[in-house]
């Protein structure tokens, strides 16, 4: 956990968790590492009681209710006890770059629009499960205030109770415990040949669809939503690639995020994921979509295992453990960060995507919420991203990018619909 100035709860400070500590070296005016979760209530929003939500809900999660500070060797999160956030009604072009000094210095941001209440968080705060706590416990203290009982429950935590000890832990320095460190695939892959839109231009597409329409058309390729989702963007990607004619083809390669949540016990709300890379190397040969599928199936069995994950994050905090590393001055730490991440993890993958999985509510919340969306905010460099959360039986797809052209997503969808999968699309390219 964090060191303390004091021994009350509200004047701990966190040195960042083993993966935020990247986040703040790769800023730049037009790049911050922002990613958004929004749910759709049933009726429109009322900012005045939202704005009381926020003021209620956030101080039960102190590790969101924080300013960035840097230090001489390590930058670290202090409390912030300056007034907001506060609620903004929604733009066009979200996920806009955050400044550590701007918003009163806060870390997150909160948008209504309609009947969405839209939560913005810099990744170094934590992962998408935090955030979605946050998301929840605001909405059902939304819901208290507008007079209906809530329950607490799943990502809807009590907000008068004090936050677990777990939740505030770094819980990669717990488990990176393995005994051996394996090294990672460093070969360059396929990049997305796009025109890049003026800065702040944030281009959404959203595809809707039946979570049961999903679910059985993986099933018949014998696979789960998330294998049958990555085959999609994968065939997408080579299909792109193969248009494009290039003089050398590359490897197709998707940064997936893993929850380790679901491998080693934790209650964080901190950062506590991975990353897996599912690949196709048309340098092989062509292959099917059937091939392809089969191919992430079982990738996604031999990396997604409890035994290689404890290696990987023992590979990532085996640097930070280094008692040289830790004596070398910020801006040098900085330095070396930002360039193996621009020359050489940038460059390993061809696209991101995300499943954030089922959504769970409390049965008296359930009336009141339509859907959740989550997008992964402005790309490091020229591509697109793509998130997937579900709810009931509402699934999204949402991509997000910053360029102009969408190959990607219409071949992606135009996949899904061959596979008889209705799709109902939103963008705000068409707003």
């Amino acid at each position: 956990m964090s060191g303390s100035h004091s021994k009350s709860a509200k004047d701990l400070w966190y040195k960042l968790d083993l993966s935020a500590i990247v986040y703040p070296t790769l800023q730049r005016r037009d790049f911050s590492s922002v990613y958004r979760l929004s749910v759709v209530l049933k009726e429109p929003i009322r900012p005045e009681i939202l704005q009381k939500a926020v003021d209620i809900a956030l101080p039960r999660f102190p590790t969101y209710k924080v300013a960035m500070r840097k230090g001489l060797f390590w930058r670290f999160l202090e409390p912030n006890h300056r007034p907001g956030p506060f609620v903004q009604e929604d733009i066009r072009n979200f996920c806009l770059p955050m400044s550590f000094k701007a918003n009163n210095r806060y870390l997150i941001r909160i948008y209504y629009h309609n009947c969405r209440i839209a939560l913005e968080a810099h990744h170094s705060l934590g992962d998408g499960t935090g955030g979605m706590c946050l998301l929840h416990t605001l909405t059902a203290v939304y819901l208290r205030l507008l007079g209906h009982p809530i329950s607490n429950g799943y990502f809807v935590l009590d907000v008068d109770q004090p936050p677990h000890p777990e939740e505030l832990e770094d819980a990669y320095m717990r488990y990176s415990n393995a005994k051996v460190r394996p090294p990672r695939p460093m070969e360059k892959a396929y990049r997305i040949r796009g025109t890049a839109e003026p800065f702040h231009t944030f281009h959404v597409i959203d595809g809707i669809m039946s979570v049961k329409n999903v679910m059985e058309t993986a099933a018949r390729y014998k696979i789960t939503i998330t294998e049958y989702l990555n085959s999609v963007l994968l065939y997408a990607l080579l299909q792109k690639q193969k248009k494009e004619r290039p003089f050398r083809e590359r490897p197709v390669k998707i940064a997936m995020p893993v929850n380790l949540r679901r491998f080693f016990p934790s209650r964080t709300l901190r950062n506590f994921i991975t990353m897996v890379y599912p690949s196709i190397d048309p340098r092989l040969g062509d292959y099917s979509f059937e091939e392809i599928t089969r191919h992430v199936h079982n990738y996604m069995q031999y990396y997604i295992d409890e035994k290689f994950l404890r290696g990987d994050i023992t590979t990532n905090a085996a640097t930070q453990r280094h008692p040289l590393i830790r004596i070398v001055p910020l801006f040098l730490k900085d330095f070396v960060v930002r360039n193996f991440y621009r020359r050489v993890q940038d460059r390993n993958s061809s696209a991101g995507l995300t499943n954030m999985g089922v959504m769970k509510l409390p049965e008296d919340m359930k009336p009141f919420v339509h859907r959740f969306d989550i997008y992964m905010g402005i790309p490091f460099s020229l591509r697109t991203n793509c998130a997937i959360i579900s709810y009931e039986d509402i699934l999204t797809v949402n991509f997000a990018s910053c360029i102009r052209e969408t190959d990607v997503e219409q071949l992606f969808f135009s996949r899904l619909v061959e596979d008889g999968i209705q799709v109902t699309i939103e963008s705000n390219r068409f707003s």
